[in-house]
């Protein structure tokens, strides 16, 4: 299917707009380099989302320059085409294709980048580039704004600030336009499918590697690129380790399976975790122990809707948890008592989510001057309470080894928030449901 290319020209005039409002100048946004993984064998190549965001180009060796002024302009530097390059490593578009593809005012070979940026350096007041993040470009845009400094008694003058470009685009990213939400939807209906799958794969004696393995053809099969990150396929103790990723352990029956597990599609992640039992049947431990997860899920999600602030859903989730691990027995004292003292982050560490877009963990502040960032519609974020009970002095034995975790992935809207994962089975009746289609 042909790229739509008015989003990424949208977000570029959006930020052109930006960098004149802050008093004009050059930005610089470089894709990711490739990386070698061994010998002459590279890692699979994945663009850098800040570039992507902004161009929709997907080779490496590539730049984008924007200039505000009262010419505002969009530059691509990359690959020139390369007939005998493209035998060994597929097409190139070259600057002139991607052009007019992509929709740049200006399109130049990437050799000339360094030549380029003094001379586009000369006369603006500032240059934004991603300060700090990548040594390489640093030094590369000092070395550029020296030669710029080298021409003072010509009447050239030089930037004067160096600013963080990154900032500036993470405010856009953390409203979706239409664009992406349509591609996280999909992302999101394909992920589900694959906990599906995984939910009738499971069974005692299988391997975790085998569920991985049933994750990973679903994905593909329904044209996602990659897994969004390393998958968790987390058996019995295993699922009490919050980033177990080995997933090399045969399952036993009695056994709890977390997983947490999403697709990459066209650079935008879903995330989505369900714990679910290797036989089939939920334990009266573990379905008192999941319907808890549950519960807390619902609390934080009912607590996300425009103007409320980011930090509420995880505040309602832990009052949940904290109270329910007073009455199954893991706990004693008050429910203020034991938040106060914080003793329920013995079963439940982390927090209830995180921003979601083109990276798992996506860009964005959660607060603004010291406060929690009040939500807005577009915004679009995890919820996952989970518990994690491991053996020790004063927890009952039946509980021990239960590791649970319900994630799913919301989209802010004008009254509230749409579930956009909520095709993963997720009830204790569904999932076991699910799981006698086996």
């Amino acid at each position: 299917m042909p790229l739509d290319i008015a989003p990424f020209q949208a977000r570029r005039a959006r930020l052109l707009q930006t960098l004149q409002a802050a008093g004009g100048g050059v930005a610089i946004i470089p894709t990711a380099p490739e990386r070698i993984r061994n010998r002459d064998t590279h890692y699979g190549y994945r663009f850098d989302s800040y570039f992507y965001y902004l161009t929709g180009f997907r080779e490496p060796d590539a730049v984008l320059v924007l200039v505000a002024g009262d010419t505002p302009r969009s530059i691509l530097f990359c690959r020139t085409k390369d007939l005998e390059r493209e035998i060994w490593d597929g097409y190139r578009f070259g600057p002139e294709a991607a052009r007019e593809a992509f929709g740049f005012d200006e399109a130049r070979p990437i050799a000339e980048l360094d030549e380029q940026l003094a001379l586009l350096f000369a006369n603006q007041p500032a240059i934004f580039h991603s300060v700090g993040y990548e040594p390489a470009w640093d030094a590369r845009v000092t070395e550029a704004l020296n030669q710029v400094r080298a021409q003072a008694r010509t009447g050239c003058h030089a930037p004067s600030q160096i600013r963080d470009v990154r900032s500036l685009i993470d405010e856009m990213r953390l409203i979706k336009d239409a664009a992406e939400i349509a591609t996280m939807r999909r992302a999101a209906e394909i992920s589900a499918g694959a906990h599906r799958r995984a939910m009738r794969a499971a069974r005692p004696d299988a391997w975790e590697y085998e569920v991985e393995a049933e994750l990973i053809h679903e994905f593909r099969r329904h044209g996602s690129q990659a897994p969004a990150y390393g998958s968790i396929v987390a058996s019995g103790a295993n699922a009490c380790v919050l980033h177990y990723v080995e997933n090399d352990c045969r399952m036993q029956d009695g056994d709890l399976l977390l997983i947490d597990a999403g697709c990459e599609l066209d650079g935008y992640a879903s995330d989505i975790t369900r714990s679910f039992p290797v036989n089939g049947r939920f334990s009266g431990p573990q379905k008192a122990a999941y319907e808890l997860v549950l519960a807390a899920q619902a609390a934080a999600i009912a607590e996300i809707r425009p103007g409320a602030d980011w930090n509420a859903g995880h505040d309602a989730a832990t009052r949940v948890l904290a109270q329910g691990f007073i009455d199954l027995g893991l706990l004693t004292g008050s429910l203020d008592g034991v938040l106060d003292s914080g003793s329920y982050r013995q079963f439940y560490m982390h927090r209830t989510g995180h921003w979601l877009g083109l990276d798992v963990h996506d860009a964005g502040e959660y607060k603004i001057a010291g406060n929690w960032r009040p939500l807005v519609a577009g915004n679009m974020l995890t919820v996952e309470p989970g518990c994690y009970i491991r053996p020790a002095d004063g927890v009952p034995e039946a509980f021990w080894n239960i590791g649970i975790r319900i994630e799913d992935d919301a989209l802010v809207t004008d009254s509230g928030c749409d579930i956009i994962t909520i095709a993963t089975p997720k009830s204790v009746a569904d999932i076991e449901a699910v799981m006698a289609e086996r």
